[in-house]
């Protein structure tokens, strides 16, 4: 038997953990992954960053392969992150009519719930009870779907799950003139439930929409019929509406942590280095602290009076 290189040994360190930590936690039957023990809320944006994880560790595998079993790993951990989008997919697609509603109102009722159970695949909350309208949240999962095809992964089936993944570009791709409720789903700073122009899920659409803009859903077995398409003009005005308003992230927040997400991993949706710089300053200058990053200035969560309020 061949010994292990380093690079093997560590790779399987992190496997290990990967799987104690996160890997043991996803459902068998719809591969979404609960807030906590205690609760089984999926949310779609926990989920796609959890598996972001797996991903990288099996695209590690796969440049590193030195045996037959690092190869299996590397399938097992591909085909875990396969369950993951689909199973958010499934999800998506069962309120399928909201998507052809939201296209033509606008109304944050009519939009995709943030979170699903992550036993059934349901809903969990009604319309109303929740600030469902996160675009950032959509064009995430977008984001990283299109990475996934790219890096030879199959998640999408058949056209009719390519025509959903083309609705939900166009769900989201004016997001440079939609009020949602943002990274922290409470829209307005002061939490009474009012959508806002976010430059968060602005810049996540922007990088959204680049990478699905003439992306072959099946991957080299693709054809015309399962190529997304982008309106260049929709990426251009996101791109010039976000770099009108950064740093600010919205009319009542003057800076938020989220912005990270935007000017750096995993959207990289800004060009110019000189604003990248001053948001990360001014994030930095204003929201760190000993522990992290506070949210954003006069984050009301969990205090007397919005717990009152509620």
């Amino acid at each position: 038997m061949r010994s292990r290189s380093n690079s093997g040994v560590r790779l399987d360190y992190y496997q290990r953990l990967l799987h104690k930590v996160i890997m043991e936690h996803q459902n068998p039957v719809t591969g979404l992954f609960p807030v906590s023990l205690e609760n089984n809320h999926a949310w779609i944006r926990d989920n796609v960053y959890c598996v972001l994880s797996v991903w990288g560790l099996s695209m590690a595998y796969k440049k590193m392969a030195d045996q037959d079993e690092d190869r299996a790993k590397t399938y097992e951990l591909e085909q875990s992150c396969v369950k993951l989008m689909r199973g958010l997919l499934m999800c998506m697609m069962q309120q399928k009519e909201k998507v052809e509603r939201f296209k033509q109102t606008q109304n944050p009722l009519d939009s995709l719930h943030a979170k699903y159970s992550s036993v059934t695949g349901q809903i969990v909350v009604g319309d109303n009870e929740w600030g469902h309208l996160q675009i950032d949240a959509i064009s995430l999962y977008l984001l990283i779907l299109a990475q996934m095809t790219a890096s030879g992964l199959q998640i999408i089936f058949n056209l009719d799950e390519v025509a959903f993944i083309q609705n939900l570009v166009f769900y989201i791709e004016c997001a440079y003139c939609t009020p949602d409720y943002g990274i922290w789903e409470r829209g307005d700073k002061t939490n009474h439930g009012l959508p806002e122009l976010n430059a968060s899920s602005i810049g996540m659409a922007k990088a959204a929409l680049e990478a699905m803009n003439e992306l072959d859903l099946f991957g080299a077995r693709g054809g015309p019929y399962s190529v997304i398409h982008v309106l260049a003009d929709e990426a251009q005005k996101c791109q010039a509406v976000l770099q009108s308003m950064l740093p600010r992230e919205s009319n009542s927040k003057e800076i938020d942590s989220g912005l990270l997400s935007v000017i750096s991993f995993p959207a990289f949706a800004v060009d110019d280095p000189a604003l990248i710089a001053y948001t990360r300053d001014s994030i930095k200058d204003k929201l760190q602290g000993k522990y992290g990053c506070k949210r954003f200035l006069r984050d009301g969560y969990k205090t007397p009076k919005e717990v009152f309020n509620c």
